[in-house]
């Protein structure tokens, strides 16, 4: 495949001290929905606006190879990020409500991002949002446009995101959860159209999510995120078939299993199958000691990727080592699974 965005050991620090991303690694390939997975505050977001070149204020942003096609964006100016974004890469953010303009209406907001990339006029760029208006699924479309965004609901102001992204038909789209304030009936339409327009344009896409399920049915590959590093990377089918790291278990875990406690004694015993694995893996890693303790616990500073295998289509994930601190063993109160889990990531 074709890669459209690479991006290797991407960090990123906020004022002097506050490491929110921490040498993350993705590719997107053309046609591909990768998916950026991770709990709340994780990086997640912080990573994509990174690759848009949208820090904030007192934000220092490095990589060794954030690419789009064959354009570095490290050379690239201010103008030149403005060119590519919305045109070529495009972004559905995740609050509507602070991303659109109160004051200016839908119309003008939408008209602007095809007048601006690709000469249109006024006209031809309102038949072009109120035709996108009408495919995220918004009823009366010509009314929407003339109307603001304090007027529309949360859901309708997301959909309204989303068609703005898609006005000059982006070869990258990175949608940062574009489907939290829509209902279950309209979230499956928005997958069906993004899917519909990676099939006719061969459209990336850099899906970050919370949600499995939305996972499972989107994604080619994944990447999971944990505090601010990916530790685990691998297709999707793999991913869910048989997770290396320990917080990547913890997420898939946390699915509602039919069936009770019968099906959850089942995902327990396939755990254990793979444990045999997941201790050659730690072996294959020399740990660096962290001085710092957490709760009684010591934790190995950033340990490389693991392969599973060689070649592509195969998946990494970050080695753990989990020491317990002497004054732990002897007087300390015993960890419960789910802490011990938390802080065993490298």
């Amino acid at each position: 495949m074709w890669p459209v965005l690479e991006v290797a050991n991407l960090q990123v620090t906020f004022g002097d001290s506050v490491a929110a991303v921490r040498g993350a690694s993705l590719t997107v390939n053309r046609g591909e929905t990768h998916c950026l997975v991770g709990e709340s505050g994780c990086g997640k977001s912080v990573t994509a606006l990174a690759v848009m070149n949208l820090p904030a204020r007192g934000t220092e942003r490095r990589a060794d190879v954030p690419r789009f096609h064959d354009t570095d964006l490290r050379r690239l100016s201010e103008r030149g990020m403005a060119r590519l974004r919305g045109n070529k890469v495009a972004m559905v953010f995740q609050e509507p409500m602070t991303s659109l303009n109160p004051a200016y209406t839908i119309g003008s907001q939408m008209a602007e991002v095809l007048q601006r990339h690709r000469r249109a006029s006024r006209v031809q760029a309102l038949d072009r949002a109120a035709e996108l208006l009408g495919r995220v699924g918004i009823t009366a479309p010509d009314i929407r446009l003339k109307q603001y965004p304090h007027q529309l609901s949360g859901g309708l102001r997301q959909r309204v995101m989303i068609a703005m992204a898609l006005m000059c038909e982006p070869e990258l789209l990175i949608a940062d959860e574009p489907t939290t304030a829509l209902d279950v009936t309209v979230q499956t339409q928005i997958l069906r159209l993004l899917q519909t327009l990676q099939r006719e344009l061969g459209l990336a896409l850099l899906l970050i999510t919370y949600d499995l399920g939305i996972v499972a049915r989107m994604a080619q590959h994944v990447s999971v995120m944990y505090a601010g590093e990916v530790v685990e990377s691998a297709p999707v089918e793999e991913l869910f078939a048989a997770p290396t790291h320990p917080y990547t278990r913890g997420l898939l875990a946390c699915i509602p299993v039919p069936g009770g406690l019968a099906a959850r004694c089942t995902a327990r015993q396939h755990s254990r199958r793979g444990a045999a694995h997941r201790a050659q893996l730690r072996r294959l890693c020399v740990p660096r000691p962290l001085r710092t303790r957490d709760a009684g616990v010591r934790r190995t500073n950033r340990l490389p990727l693991c392969r599973r295998g060689q070649g592509e289509g195969f998946g990494a994930a970050r080695c753990t080592l989990l020491v317990l601190s002497p004054t732990t063993r002897e007087t300390g109160p015993p960890l419960s699974l789910p802490i011990a889990a938390r802080l065993a990531m490298c």
